[in-house]
């Protein structure tokens, strides 16, 4: 008898630990485990690429919130991210939104850094001052192919 009550315990116990992984699952992978209200705000980028919804906002390297959606503008072909942060945050009408990547070649993110304006955006708002991805592969093409001057050529070897 009491082997049999000892395994209904035991079973129950990793019953629970399962449907609390899976809760949590479900939860970070919607992005709901921020704190409290969210509300949310567009950004206008000209290249928004590697940066993908779920990706997290950080503001002083502090997580405060998640890209939403990314979609292109048909008007001008521009990418426009989706933001949503935590309520609390109050950002300056001049805080300027980048994106940046983990490591060298690690996932993308974007980073608020808050101006110094007295106003703040509210909820709808788009932050206007954005700095775009940087496109590592275009980078290392100009340096290995862009790098040379036209017009500045060497003279030919004397004979």
């Amino acid at each position: 008898m009491k082997q049999s009550k000892l395994e209904l315990y035991v079973g129950l116990f990793v019953l629970l630990g399962l449907a609390a992984v899976v809760y949590l699952t479900v939860k970070l992978g919607a992005g709901h485990m921020l704190s409290g209200d969210t509300y949310v705000m567009e950004a206008r980028f000209s290249n928004a690429g590697g940066l993908n919804t779920g990706s997290s906002v950080l503001v002083a390297g502090v997580p405060v919130g998640r890209v939403e959606g990314i979609r292109v503008d048909p008007a001008d072909y521009s990418a426009m991210v989706t933001l949503r942060v935590q309520s609390g945050l109050k950002l300056p009408t001049d805080t300027m939104a980048s994106i940046k990547t983990t490591g060298l070649i690690g996932d993308k993110y974007v980073a608020l850094a808050p101006g110094a304006d007295e106003t703040y955006l509210k909820a709808g708002s788009r932050i206007t001052m954005t700095e775009s991805s940087v496109d590592l592969e275009s980078l290392i093409g100009k340096m290995a192919f862009g790098s040379v001057e036209k017009g500045k050529e060497s003279p030919p070897p004397a004979p």
